[in-house]
């Protein structure tokens, strides 16, 4: 009976660590959706919110690694356990990433919104924004519900991202070229962009380690890349 009662505790802990993750990945994906809707409303207020709350973020990942670390140390897990451990850890050193992904995009806000407004640049922005905010939540929709499908389709979509990237990025070398007025403001939205498209690198690389997890493989082949510019 103990060691049933060992088992099943470490089963409690593991599930414990799995739904630490999913809430920092919660945390994450709210501070990428206000960090663009901070950008395109032009709202400094909500600007700062998401630079202050990445504090959160950090602290969340700093307790998921020392319950990951005590759990190895204590339990010495094997195999598929180990696994688990380990993707947890891993993936919430990505989603903290992402948070500074989020801060940095904001911190360069006040730059943009001296500068005046670029309707269809901020629209591009935003697609762009909304689309890596969308393969984040699927992302971690799936490895809360452990859903082997659902991460190999965001693995699969990793182009999606790059192709809006590169789009921006051409959009915005036009208006440097027909505005130079512009290209102070161009140049901080071309920054915010890229960590856009870093997150969803970061999307991406939770779908290979929750893939790993699960089944104890790589996804097999080559990620799908957009052209480059």
């Amino acid at each position: 009976m103990a060691h049933q009662h060992i088992v099943s505790a470490f089963g409690e802990e593991l599930d414990q660590l799995r739904a630490d993750v999913v809430q920092m990945g919660g945390l994450a994906e709210a501070q990428v959706g206000a960090a663009v809707t901070a950008i395109v409303r032009r709202d400094a207020a909500m600007a700062r919110a998401v630079v202050e709350g990445d504090r959160r973020l950090d602290e969340l990942q700093a307790e998921i690694e020392k319950k990951a670390l005590r759990l190895i140390a204590l339990r010495q897990p094997m195999a598929a356990d180990l696994r688990r451990t380990m993707a947890a850890l891993k993936i919430s050193l990505s989603l903290e990433r992402v948070g500074d992904m989020a801060k940095g995009i904001c911190k360069r806000a006040g730059q943009l919104y001296d500068a005046d407004p670029m309707t269809s640049l901020s629209k591009a922005f935003e697609r762009m924004g909304k689309l890596v905010a969308a393969r984040l939540k699927e992302v971690l929709d799936a490895y809360a519900r452990q859903e082997i499908d659902g991460l190999l389709s965001v693995w699969s979509h990793d182009d999606e991202v790059d192709q809006q990237y590169d789009s921006l990025f051409r959009e915005l070398l036009t208006h440097m070229m027909a505005d130079p007025r512009t290209i102070n403001a161009a140049a901080h939205l071309l920054f915010m962009a890229k960590n856009l498209e870093r997150v969803g690198d970061h999307a991406t690389n939770i779908a290979e380690m929750a893939h790993y997890e699960l089944t104890g493989a790589e996804i097999a082949g080559a990620r799908p890349k957009g052209d480059a510019s």
